[in-house]
C-alpha cells in the first residue's frame, strides 16, 4: 500500500526544478527568460529589487505580444528614483501595469514593513520564486535559491494573494 501511495505522490515532484545560485545562476536566469518568452496569457510578478535588463526586455516583448503584465514593487525601496530599477523602464510600455506596495505598519513604531517577495506567475500555471531578486548580483555572485513549480493549484493560490496585494497597492503612473 505504501508503494502505491508513493507512486501517486511522485508525479507532483516531477514538475519542479530548483537552482542554487551562484553555481546554477546562468541556468536559472535562462529558465526564467525562457518561461517569460513562452508566456501567452499573463505574467504577474512581485519583486523587491529588479535591475536585470535581460529579464525586463523579455517582459517588454511579452507585453508587445499581447501578454497582460502586472508587476508589484516595494514602494519604499522604489520611492526615490532609483535609476537602475526596471520599474521606470517598464512603466512606459503599453500592456504593463506597475504597482507600488507599502508594507504593513509596525505596531508602536513609525515605519512600515516591506514587500519583499521575489516571484513570478506565468499563464496561471507556472510559479517561479525564491530568495533571488532580479539583479545581476543575485544570479552571478549571491548565494540564493530559485524554485520553479509547474502546478495550477499553487499558481492560482499565488495569483489570489497577488490580487490582494494589488488592491492594497497604488498604481504607478
Amino acid at each position: 500500500m505504501k508503494r502505491v501511495l508513493f507512486l501517486l505522490l511522485l508525479p507532483s515532484f516531477l514538475f519542479c526544478e530548483i537552482y542554487f545560485l551562484p553555481q546554477d545562476g546562468k541556468e536559472a536566469l535562462k529558465e526564467i527568460i525562457s518561461s517569460i518568452r513562452s508566456s501567452k496569457i499573463s505574467i504577474k510578478a512581485a519583486i523587491y529589487t529588479f535591475t536585470n535588463k535581460k529579464i525586463a526586455n523579455e517582459i517588454k516583448k511579452a507585453a508587445r505580444r499581447g501578454v497582460k503584465v502586472e508587476i508589484i514593487f516595494d514602494k519604499k525601496y522604489n520611492q526615490k528614483r532609483f535609476e537602475k530599477s526596471m520599474l521606470y523602464y517598464l512603466a512606459k510600455y503599453k500592456n504593463i501595469g506597475i504597482y507600488l506596495l507599502k508594507g504593513k505598519p509596525y505596531l508602536h513604531r513609525d515605519y512600515n514593513g516591506i514587500m519583499h517577495i521575489k516571484a513570478i506567475c506565468i499563464d496561471h500555471k507556472k510559479l517561479i520564486f525564491g530568495s533571488a531578486n532580479w539583479t545581476y548580483g543575485a544570479f552571478e555572485n549571491n548565494y540564493e535559491i530559485v524554485y520553479i513549480e509547474k502546478n495550477y493549484g499553487i499558481s492560482k493560490k499565488f495569483e489570489k494573494y497577488f490580487e490582494k496585494m494589488k488592491k492594497e497597492s497604488e498604481k504607478f503612473e
